[in-house]
């Protein structure tokens, strides 16, 4: 019993990010639907993933992330809304945002006018997760 306390309790010291449902692989393939619009590029200038889209942010280390904090980039008022009320891009939240992202937005801060500048919705929960995970594995580690 105590070998299964060490065990729970070594894993809730991971961090959120590393605890991902989806899958890496697929989420890489799905990340194709995202490249029109977004790319992730690390710090040192290197592209991760997609070309040079810059509709929307740069989605380097967005995992575990506040919402809304690429330096540079102009965020939509239902995102920086949202950002104000502390939005953090955990799992849950990233894969109900890529679902309806107006949606989500108007949930999240209870505001019914407030809009998302993303038009794309990933529909499935599952490709969301994907993505999810697809990301999660381009953080730097730390």
């Amino acid at each position: 019993m105590n070998r299964l306390l060490t065990i729970a309790a070594a894993i809730s010291l991971l961090p959120v990010a590393a605890l991902a449902e989806g899958d890496a692989a697929k989420g890489e393939k799905a990340f194709n639907k995202c490249v029109a619009c977004h790319v992730v590029q690390n710090a040192a200038g290197e592209t991760l993933a997609g070309k040079a889209a810059k509709t929307g942010p740069n989605l380097f280390n967005v995992v575990g992330k506040a919402a809304g904090s690429v330096e540079g980039f102009k965020y939509g008022s239902g995102l920086e809304k949202a950002k104000e009320m502390g939005l953090i891009w955990d799992e849950a939240n990233f894969v109900a945002y890529l679902n309806n992202p107006t949606g989500f937005l108007r949930e999240f801060t209870g505001d019914k006018g407030v809009r998302g500048n993303m038009s794309f919705q990933i529909k499935k929960e599952d490709e969301a997760k994907d993505l999810y995970a697809f990301l999660t594995s381009l953080n730097p580690a730390e």
